[in-house]
C-alpha cells in the first residue's frame, strides 16, 4: 500500500495553501482532488477581497494558487476519494485509484449551496436558475429576477444583482430576515429591490429558460406568479463530507469540529476551510485554516518522531 506523511483532501484554497505549507516544512505531501484544483472560486467572476491583489477572477485567482503549490514540488493527483477510515489506528485513504495509508490527514472537501428541492428546478439549473450571483449576474442585464433565502447570503447577493438587473424581488419564507440588520436597511433603501415574504417558491416554469416562479404563501395559502428571467438561491450551505461522514465530531448541520490547531476529534487529522464550522467562509479564512493545519499536522508528525523541527516562517 500507498504510504504517505500528509494527504490532503481538496484543491480549493485551504488544501492548496496547506500544500505549499506543507511542503515547506518538509513534508511528503500529497494532494487530492476530483474536479479542477481552485475549488469554488473558479465559479466566481470578481474577487476583490484577497489581500494584495485589488482585482483577479476566480479562476486566476485558482491558478496562482495552483502553481504556487507546484512551484514547491507539491504533488497533485486526480482521484475520487470513496472513504477515510481508520485500521487500527492507521489512516487509511479509499479513492478509486487504490488506498493509500496517511501519517496525517487535512480534509478541506469545502462546501456547497444546498438546491431547493423544488418541482423545476434541478431542469432550469444553468438555464435562469443560479447558485452564485457574482458568477451569472452579468447575463442579467436589465430583467427581472428573484433570491431565495433570507440570511447574509441572500440579501447581500440580491443588492449586488440590481447592479444588473431592473428588478430584483427577494423571496423569503418567514416574516423577518436572519441577515444582519444593515445588511436588511440597505436592501430596503434600494428602489430595485422588492420583498415576497412568508412565501416559497412551489415550482419554476419555463420553455428552456426560467420565465415564471408559482410562489405559495406559507400563512394565507394563497397560490401566485411572478414573473422572472432567472432566480439565485440561497437557501444554505452544506459540508461536502460524504467521504468523512460519521468518523469526526461534528456541528449541526455536518459541519466538522476542529480546536484552534484545525485538529478533528481524531489525532493526526485535520480540516480547514469551508467544511469546517465556522462564522465566515470565504477564500481568506480557508487559506489561514489550510496554514495551520499543515503546521499543525507537522507538529504532530515530529511529535510521533521524537524530532523538534523549527518553526518555518
Amino acid at each position: 500500500m500507498e504510504k504517505r506523511e500528509l494527504v490532503i483532501i481538496g484543491a480549493g484554497p485551504a488544501g492548496l495553501t496547506a500544500a505549499i505549507y506543507g511542503r515547506r516544512a518538509g513534508l511528503d505531501v500529497l494532494l487530492l482532488e476530483k474536479g479542477a484544483t481552485g475549488g469554488q472560486i473558479n465559479t466566481t467572476e470578481e474577487i476583490e477581497n484577497w489581500p494584495g491583489v485589488q482585482h483577479a477572477t476566480g479562476p486566476e485567482l485558482a491558478n496562482m494558487f495552483r502553481e504556487h503549490a507546484l512551484k514547491f514540488k507539491t504533488e497533485i493527483r486526480t482521484a475520487n476519494v470513496e472513504k477515510v477510515e481508520l485500521r487500527d489506528d492507521k489512516k487509511i485513504i479509499i479513492t478509486d485509484k487504490g488506498e493509500i495509508e496517511a501519517e496525517t490527514v487535512i480534509i478541506a472537501t469545502g462546501a456547497f449551496f444546498r438546491r431547493l428541492g423544488c418541482e423545476g428546478e434541478a431542469e432550469h439549473i444553468g438555464q435562469g436558475v443560479s447558485f452564485c450571483a457574482v458568477c451569472d449576474a452579468a447575463f442579467f442585464e436589465d430583467e427581472v429576477v428573484a433570491v431565495v433565502g433570507g440570511g447574509n447570503t441572500a440579501v447581500e447577493e440580491g443588492d449586488y444583482l440590481t447592479k444588473f438587473a431592473s428588478k430584483v424581488y427577494i423571496i423569503h419564507r418567514r416574516d423577518e430576515f436572519r441577515a444582519d440588520r444593515a445588511a436588511v436597511e440597505r436592501a430596503i433603501a434600494n428602489p430595485k429591490i422588492e420583498f415576497v415574504m412568508d412565501s416559497v417558491v412551489e415550482k419554476i416554469e419555463g420553455d428552456g429558460m426560467v420565465e415564471n416562479l408559482v410562489i405559495k404563501n406559507v400563512k394565507s395559502g394563497e397560490i401566485s406568479n411572478l414573473k422572472v428571467s432567472g432566480v439565485f438561491m440561497f437557501v444554505g450551505q452544506s459540508p461536502h463530507d460524504e467521504c468523512v461522514k460519521g468518523l469526526f465530531e461534528t456541528a449541526n448541520g455536518g459541519w466538522i469540529k476542529t480546536n484552534a490547531d484545525m485538529e478533528t476529534s481524531i489525532k493526526g487529522i485535520f480540516a480547514a476551510g469551508d467544511v469546517c464550522e465556522k462564522h465566515l467562509r470565504q477564500v481568506v479564512t480557508a487559506a489561514a485554516d489550510g496554514a495551520i493545519a499543515a503546521m499543525s499536522a507537522s507538529a504532530y508528525i515530529s511529535e510521533l518522531r521524537g524530532k523538534i523541527i523549527p518553526n518555518r516562517s
